[in-house]
């Protein structure tokens, strides 16, 4: 496969999901569900249908501990792990992180594991990271909160590396890796924006509207470039196609052909990239799915537009 970056950016635009595939956030769905627990009972063939249906990346929370005060577990699975095991059940999609919480890692294993992933997915690994923003988390780890910021522009550096500059002389941090390692921040991480158009690969800013985005971007680009300026939406998707679009926290209820006009403005706005997050969809998540992948799709991408595995 070509340098993933690319791929993700292939036709100036491209469609992704979020993970976990599910709408435990819609509370009639599962009334007797813990709030904040996806249901991951049917992750791998959702994962599959993704694939198939052409969307071009999906992406992986990091969440070590779930604190039900914060409400949100993620996909449950460890990152990397997971991300492992979607790399042996696809064939094409692109696996992101969104993002790896640098300072609570090892940074010679998180080298490792995402080299090891960038080899065995045949490079289709781009590395959101972050400095993390649960502060619950640190003391139980035993990091810092309040260096976390210094200690993400330290990772960032041996990561570039590929660890030599860490390392004593002779020793190595296996597999080599084919390509540079796709680096994306996920929000500011405690650092100036300068910086980070300098040092990093790509941006993965917080959800918004189009003129949300079009500022954001606008800044990004003044610091970064080319570089891509990717987002999210909560999506729920109506049933009827021609349904106005509606906006409400961090996304919109919209039909399909509401939605097309919608992420049409988000491409003019600068946005290279939109993952769908389904929590708060009230349809079936299969369904769903199927719909995007025969309507919403074609009008920005193919499936022959990522290289098979």
């Amino acid at each position: 496969m070509q340098n993933a970056l690319k791929t993700l950016t292939s036709g100036g635009f491209s469609i992704g999901v979020e993970l976990p595939l599910d709408n435990d956030w819609v509370a009639a769905s599962r009334p007797t569900h813990r709030a904040g627990i996806p249901d991951m009972s049917h992750h791998a063939e959702l994962a599959q249908l993704v694939d198939r249906l052409g969307f071009r990346a999906m992406w992986i929370r990091d969440v070590p501990l779930f604190d039900p005060s914060f409400g949100d577990a993620g996909q449950i699975y460890e990152a990397f792990t997971y991300i492992g095991y979607l790399a042996a059940i696809t064939r094409r999609i692109l696996l992101g992180t969104a993002a790896i919480v640098l300072p609570l890692r090892e940074p010679l294993l998180t080298l490792k594991s995402a080299a090891t992933i960038q080899s065995l997915s045949s490079n289709r690994l781009l590395l959101g990271v972050a400095s993390g923003d649960r502060p619950v988390e640190y003391p139980i780890f035993g990091r810092d909160f309040d260096s976390r910021g210094e200690n993400f522009r330290e990772q960032i550096a041996l990561l570039r590396s590929d660890g030599l500059d860490y390392l004593p002389p002779g020793i190595e941090v296996l597999p080599y890796m084919d390509h540079r390692l796709p680096l994306l921040v996920a929000g500011r991480a405690q650092q100036q924006l300068s910086w980070l158009g300098e040092h990093m690969d790509g941006c993965l800013a917080y959800p918004g509207t189009p003129d949300d985005h079009r500022r954001r971007a606008a800044a990004w680009r003044a610091v970064a470039g080319s570089k891509p300026y990717i987002s999210v939406v909560h999506l729920d998707l109506a049933d009827n196609p021609y349904a106005p679009l509606t906006r409400h926290r961090f996304g919109v209820r919209a039909g399909c052909f509401t939605l097309i006009e919608e992420l049409t403005e988000m491409k003019a706005a600068g946005v290279h990239h939109i993952s769908l997050h389904f929590r708060r969809n009230h349809r079936p998540l299969a369904e769903t799915l199927e719909e995007l992948g025969k309507v919403v799709l074609p009008h920005f991408h193919s499936i022959n537009s990522t290289e098979v595995i």
